[in-house]
């Protein structure tokens, strides 16, 4: 038996999808991430939350690289992120990621922005990569809007074809960056409704969110920064009725009204 695949199978074994390790990343002066530990397992619900400007997004987007990190490492899958070119753009489909504004191609309608990866990256022929983009826009509950342009869409139904477009390329994790921040209030919920479903569908997720209803009844961890360090990891149980920093105490203070 040769080497990687007993690697593979040690990895298969503890179930750690994504571990980063000692990752540090400045902008400028600006410390962001400071020696951020963090392992995420197959199939678990992580929720990051945080005050404003604490890292919780540039965490999020250093795990499909559209940060890089000054030092640390970053495995997915047990496979460090590669640094650019088609290795790049594969590790990209394998991590789906779903940003606060839907970055939806607006010259091309709902069903080519959910077929286009497949076809260019992961190679489906069109009649595949359409059955499946048509199944999936049914599963977020826009199938009707298929052939529709995003502009005619709700910021709900964009954003909900956005998952649709990540969850197509088949990715092992899906990292979503605050995803309803740029919602209205009456669209926040069905977006949420997708993401629950897809944890309950048992889908590896990192959820940064301001959405503590979301953190409650979804995650399997609560992973609470600040000042670019994670100060405390819980159960969301333990974390919103003992959190046991003064940060996250603060943190809760402000945004729980009892």
């Amino acid at each position: 038996m040769t080497e990687v695949s007993v690697a593979k199978e040690d990895e298969a074994a503890t179930g750690d999808l994504v571990v980063l390790k000692s990752v540090n990343k400045h902008f400028g002066a600006l410390h962001v991430l400071q020696d951020i530990d963090l392992t995420i397992a197959r199939g678990e619900v992580v929720v990051v939350i945080g005050p404003s400007g604490s890292g919780k997004s540039t965490l999020c987007r250093t795990i499909n690289r559209l940060e890089t990190i000054d030092d640390g490492s970053i495995t997915i899958d047990g496979k460090p992120l590669p640094h650019e070119g088609k290795e790049l753009a594969r590790l990209r489909a394998d991590v789906g990621m779903v940003f606060q504004s839907f970055n939806l191609f607006a010259h091309k309608t709902v069903l080519e922005n959910v077929t286009l990866g497949q076809v260019k990256v992961r190679k489906k022929d069109k009649k595949a990569a359409d059955g499946r983009a048509r199944a999936l826009l049914d599963r977020v509950g826009v199938g009707a809007q298929a052939e529709k342009y995003p502009a005619q869409l709700s910021g709900g139904q964009q954003q909900r074809v956005a998952i649709a477009r990540a969850l197509a390329m088949e990715p092992k994790v899906m990292l979503f960056d605050e995803p309803t921040s740029a919602l209205d209030p009456e669209m926040i919920n069905e977006v949420l409704e997708v993401m629950q479903q897809l944890a309950r569908d048992g889908m590896t997720m990192i959820v940064v969110t301001h959405e503590m209803g979301f953190a409650r009844s979804a995650a399997n961890r609560v992973v609470f920064m600040a000042d670019g360090r994670i100060v405390e990891e819980a159960s969301p149980d333990q974390f919103f009725s003992n959190p046991r920093s003064d940060r996250a105490k603060d943190f809760l203070s402000k945004i729980l009204h009892h």
